[in-house]
């Protein structure tokens, strides 16, 4: 039966499927809400889920629901949560509120702060939800630190291992004796592909008001670098603060990729029309350019305010801020100028989806009508 779900749900129309898309998340969210509540019931009658053999409530979630660890966690949470502000359980159901939110805001509920806290909360994002957090909880900022990672190489076999701790680092190392092994033939020699070193996700968190911790990882090149700076910023920077060195560096890679990006400059020059009879090119006929002026581009970005512009039907504008592109209002094949008028933010999809409105499904055959923002 479950196979035939997605051919059921390939032959809808356009609006049918939007519309039931819409239906199938609203059931989602009762179930989600329905069962946290109930979770918040069985956590107040441990025995039950004791006589079936476990020792806790996240056991049973993951053993007989068959729910992952995160979502265990954040459902168990957000029970512990409803359970002393049942109030939760109608912005859950509302979708004003995530479990996540919820999870995130619970050690910070008080009887006598709960209504003004989740008035704050209610429809905002994960970010927005950590940004308040920061407020209600703010943290100290995170010390500098620069340390070298440790790198993981192959182990050809066991062998017998024993420690010592040198006298000067009071490090403890390890010395590898070999056991002797009697003597027979080599084995074929087989590929080893190499060991697979986990890479840590970057990390943005709000610690405090206006204050994050970032914490990524670089390369050794990208290191000496830094000490280089550090080192040349001395007089400026006495602490060597990794976290000032990165401001200024990005203040310079940013007006760098504006005036790439946007054409912005620190002294923009005013746009002036070419006198009649002044430019040679004037005598050929004049081809349309897919350039767009820099004083356009500016105009465009300060507009737009670095998001998508395209807005549905019903007044949504999309909230997009990556992979924007310059958007033809009236196409320029169709003659459209390269004015501020003309011209539009658009995210990569919109401006696809627009052109495919004007030119019908994108082919090998036509060309996009677009010059890349970003």
């Amino acid at each position: 039966m479950n196979t035939n779900m997605l051919a059921l749900a390939s032959g809808l129309s356009d609006q049918d499927l939007l519309a039931r898309i819409g239906v199938l998340a609203s059931k989602e969210r009762e179930a989600s809400v329905d069962l946290v509540a109930h979770l918040a019931a069985l956590e107040t009658r441990s025995s039950l889920f004791a006589s079936q053999g476990f020792g806790s409530l996240f056991g049973y979630c993951t053993e007989v629901l068959r729910l992952s660890e995160d979502a265990a966690c954040n459902r168990i949470e957000a029970a512990r949560a409803c359970r002393s502000f049942p109030v939760l359980l109608d912005h859950l159901a509302s979708g004003a509120m995530s479990l996540t939110s919820v999870r995130r805001l619970r050690r910070h509920l008080t009887p006598e702060n709960h209504e003004a806290i989740l008035a704050r909360a209610c429809g905002r994002s994960r970010r927005e939800i950590e940004a308040l957090v920061a407020v209600l909880a703010p943290r100290p900022d995170v010390p500098p630190s620069v340390r070298k990672l440790p790198s993981v190489a192959p182990v050809p076999a066991p062998m017998p291992v024993s420690a010592v701790t040198s006298p000067a680092t009071g490090v403890e190392a390890a010395i590898v004796a070999p056991a002797p092994q009697p003597f027979s033939p080599p084995p074929p020699r087989t590929f080893t592909p190499p060991p697979v070193v986990p890479t840590r996700r970057p990390i943005i968190e709000t610690t405090s008001p206006e204050r994050y911790r970032v914490q990524f990882t670089i390369g050794k090149e990208s290191h000496e670098k830094l000490r280089r700076v550090q080192a040349l910023l001395r007089r400026e920077i006495p602490n060597g603060d990794p976290g000032a060195i990165f401001d200024r560096a990005l203040t310079l890679l940013l007006e760098k990729v504006e005036r790439t990006k946007l054409g912005a400059a620190k002294k923009p020059r005013p746009s002036r029309p070419i006198r009649p009879g002044t430019d040679r090119r004037l005598r050929t006929p004049i081809v349309p350019s897919r350039d767009i002026p820099s004083h356009v581009q500016r105009e465009v970005g300060r507009r737009d305010g670095g998001q998508c512009a395209f807005v549905s039907r019903d007044g949504h504008r999309c909230t997009e801020r990556t992979f924007l592109e310059f958007h033809h209002i009236q196409p320029q094949a169709k003659g459209g100028p390269a004015t501020v008028e003309n011209i539009s933010l658009r995210c990569r999809r919109h401006n696809q989806y627009e052109a495919e409105m004007v030119f019908g499904p994108r082919t090998s055959s036509v060309a996009r009508e677009t010059h890349r923002f970003q």
